[in-house]
């Protein structure tokens, strides 16, 4: 480039680089529904063979084939019987599919919003914090990836704070309660009608339970099958809907409510040490409600089925066990202490987890390429990098927990994906926060409202939580989704002054649009 700004172009007369000027892109997909459609092609000629051979056939040849099987009557029904009795077998013992009504969350009221200046003061004012514990939140903020716009509970909006347990229970009824209220009131379900209902929350788990709070809220039947999970982190709401699922397994004819949240007020930490700092500037408020069904009837009006569902649990190793963990610290002060290894712990989790899943929903042009990386780099050359299956074949969405930025940028870059692929995570995360066990679906919720949701699209839960877990749920769409009414997205995707205010973070890099 020279002075002026012009660009000189020389001329070649060499051969084109045809490494360069091909699309390996689409040599790789040909070679992907080659091997995928390889079995049919090899049918192909075995069916052309097969209906060349029954043309040729005459009235001799068929009534050969007739007597044929008189006098092989008793064969013929003794494998009819097994076929019927296997038939029957496979179809009475086979999974009930489990279909995604619809789902809910939480929005809380503009009040309770804590802008960067708003939280900091606050965190000033209280006295629980010396200086650099201040600058430290200052830089978390910052370096988060969450915005303006997220929410604390009301008991944090108080100087000095009020942490108590009553106000425990007004931030779990306000979430869980309004969650429940817009699935209620979108799916026209009665209340009454469920038979099972499955309720996480990590870190609040008062007596009566948060499930028997929603019982009495809701005057649900007295025979409801009810459970409560409690300390499982921000994975448990994949572990919820997996237990809701086994459930479903075996009780006929049922619908399943499953609801998601985590509770802040009474686990705000006031102490100063950095490590157990950093949930205070990463979690807010949030909540998720999802009824499921297994009746037949239900799949016309449901939005999804749940195709697969994978969990990894790192527990039985000391670091992976200790690295999300609630302490007390020097000056008794309760918090959650998150250890400076917890990215290279949840990528062993997540590697372990996809091991799993990728025979499951990869196609198998993956599953060969994958394998043949894994004999060269055994037998010939062990620094050989492994390869890394292209989940983007098997997928067309991917909900990302929204745990922070640093989360989400190692998922996009391990796994190879778009800015697209991450998109829904980023914005949740920007716009709500981490809202722990919900936030997979803020991003389900993101997806539809930008309209992107097509029937047979297949959609990669991924959560992560203290343990250490690492959890997957897949669904498939069911018909093209548009989003419900009272999304959470409802008041700001589309909205010009909001693709203006999204455009830079306060760290001054360029974060996706939200319109």
């Amino acid at each position: 480039m020279d002075s002026g700004g012009e660009i000189r172009i020389h001329q070649s007369r060499r051969l084109p680089d045809f490494l360069q000027s091909v699309n390996l892109k689409y040599v790789k997909l040909g070679y992907h529904y080659l091997i995928s459609n390889l079995l049919t092609l090899c049918f192909i000629p075995l069916i052309i063979v097969t209906s060349i051979e029954a043309s040729q056939m005459n009235l001799d040849d068929l009534r050969q084939l007739w007597l044929h099987l008189q006098y092989n009557l008793v064969s013929i029904i003794i494998c009819s019987t097994f076929l019927v009795f296997g038939l029957t077998v496979f179809i009475m013992t086979r999974p009930r599919p489990v279909y995604l009504i619809d789902y809910a969350c939480f929005r809380a009221p503009d009040h309770l919003k804590a802008p960067f200046h708003r939280f900091m003061e606050h965190s000033r004012l209280t006295g629980d914090f010396d200086d650099s514990s201040l600058e430290f939140q200052r830089k978390i903020l910052e370096r988060s990836g969450l915005g303006e716009e997220t929410y604390v509970p009301e008991a944090m909006h108080y100087i000095p704070p009020r942490p108590s347990m009553a106000a425990a229970r007004e931030e779990a009824e306000q979430v869980m309660f309004g969650a429940l209220d817009n699935l209620f009131a979108n799916t026209n379900v009665n209340p009454k009608n469920i038979g099972i209902l499955v309720v996480n929350c990590s870190l609040f788990n008062p007596t009566p339970s948060l499930s028997a709070m929603i019982v009495n809220k809701y005057k649900l039947r007295g025979n409801i099958r009810s459970f409560n999970l409690g300390g499982m982190g921000c994975s448990a709401g994949v572990i919820a809907v997996d237990l809701a699922k086994d459930l479903l397994q075996v009780h006929r004819n049922t619908c399943a409510v499953v609801v998601s949240t985590e509770n802040i007020t009474q686990n705000w930490y006031f102490g100063n040490k950095k490590s157990m700092l950093i949930p205070n500037c990463l979690f807010r408020v949030g909540g998720s409600a999802v009824l499921l069904s297994n009746k037949s009837g239900d799949k016309k009006r449901a939005k999804y089925k749940l195709v697969h569902i994978v969990r990894t649990h790192r527990g039985a190793d000391d670091k992976a066990f200790r690295c999300v963990y609630q302490e007390q610290d020097d000056a008794g002060k309760t918090g959650v202490s998150l250890s400076k290894d917890l990215m290279a712990i949840a990528g062993e989790a997540l590697k372990a987890n996809i091991t799993t899943l990728g025979p499951l929903v990869l196609p198998i042009s993956e599953q060969l390429l994958f394998f043949a990386t894994l004999v060269v780099k055994k037998l010939f050359n062990k620094k050989a990098k492994p390869y890394i299956p292209d989940f983007k074949l098997a997928f067309d969405h991917f909900c990302i927990h929204a745990g922070g930025r640093a989360v989400i940028d190692e998922l996009e870059k391990n796994l190879q994906l778009l800015p697209v692929h991450v998109e829904a995570s980023r914005m949740s995360l920007h716009r709500f926060g981490n809202t722990s066990s919900s936030s997979i679906w803020y991003e389900l919720a993101y997806v539809e409202a930008k309209r992107r949701m097509r029937k047979g699209n297949r959609v990669w839960q991924i959560a992560f939580g203290s343990g250490f877990k690492c959890n997957s749920a897949v669904w498939e769409a069911l018909r093209n989704v548009k989003p419900s009414h009272n999304s959470p997205w409802e008041d700001c995707i589309g909205l010009p002054s909001l693709r203006l205010f999204w455009t830079h973070d306060r760290c001054g890099e360029r974060v996706i649009a939200g319109s």
